[in-house]
């Protein structure tokens, strides 16, 4: 079963939200076919730090609306790059991002509690590597500069939400199985896109308070979000490796595949919305 609510305090309507079954998804994407897809390899600075990411975009097109994909606390991988690729081939500009420096990624959960702990400690340093993953991807010749997204899974999607309570200039931001908490709540005006948060309502590393309080904070500040929670899906749900390293690790992940194709096709309608006129 999937829960899904809809707020839309920010367009004036009288109620602050309303619950509803699963939406029909719009077309998505600017691209009405599948197109080729080209990619590279980027290297790019914040500070003293090296950062290494994967750029992918619709081959030989300019101008098009950029993704930002931010990666899970095990660092920039593989499956973050397969997301990029996936956008580019629906007609974005994509941009797998590098929280962490040099390309890192953790091969086990102590390593990436490390990287993460270092991380998110850092409000400064994860803000200037954020801002350098988007200046990289507004500046890159097959990208709209004004017209940039977020994504992010598990730890990727607090950095993703965290970004856009500070009011970076996101046309749309979306979290997977992210984490929901804030000690600075958003202030009415400062989010500037439309909001998608995929949760796995089985997730025991997101507790029902944040989601509570989350959904509080949005309403609050007039924000227009979708919120889907869905029924037994767990943590890292989206990532077709999460199962065999929950087994490995002991850790409460599992891929749900009926839940990743739901939270993909919102996304793809998020986008969508967010760029109507780049289909």
């Amino acid at each position: 079963m999937i829960r899904s609510l809809i707020c839309a305090a920010s367009l004036g309507l009288a109620l602050p939200g309303w619950a509803s079954p699963a939406p029909a998804h719009p077309t998505a994407g600017p691209a009405a076919v599948a197109v080729e897809v080209a990619t590279q390899e980027v290297t790019y600075t914040a500070g003293d730090t090296t950062l290494k990411g994967y750029l992918a975009w619709p081959k030989g097109q300019t101008g098009r609306p950029g993704v930002l994909v931010v990666h899970e606390w095990w660092g920039h991988n593989a499956y973050a790059r397969r997301r990029a690729e996936q956008l580019a081939s629906l007609g974005y500009a994509a941009l797998a991002v590098d929280m962490y420096g040099d390309g890192r990624s953790a091969g086990h959960p102590k390593d990436a509690m490390a990287f993460s702990k270092a991380l998110m400690g850092d409000p400064a340093a994860l803000k200037a590597r954020f801002m350098a993953a988007h200046a990289l991807l507004a500046g890159h010749p097959s990208t709209h500069p004004e017209r940039i997204a977020a994504i992010g899974y598990c730890m990727g999607g607090k950095v993703v939400l965290r970004m856009a309570r500070e009011g970076m200039p996101l046309a749309a931001v979306a979290s997977f199985h992210g984490s929901l908490g804030t000690d600075t709540p958003v202030a009415r005006g400062t989010i500037k896109g439309e909001l998608l948060v995929a949760h796995g309502a089985a997730d025991p590393l997101v507790p029902a308070a944040d989601v509570q309080a989350f959904e509080a904070e949005m309403k609050a500040a007039g924000v227009k979000y979708e919120f889907v929670a869905y029924e037994g899906a767990t943590h890292a749900f989206t990532n077709p490796d999460a199962t065999a390293l929950g087994a490995k690790f002991k850790l409460p992940l599992a891929y749900d595949e009926a839940a990743d194709k739901d939270a993909w096709k919102r996304l793809e309608g998020l986008l969508a919305r967010a760029f109507p006129s780049a289909r």
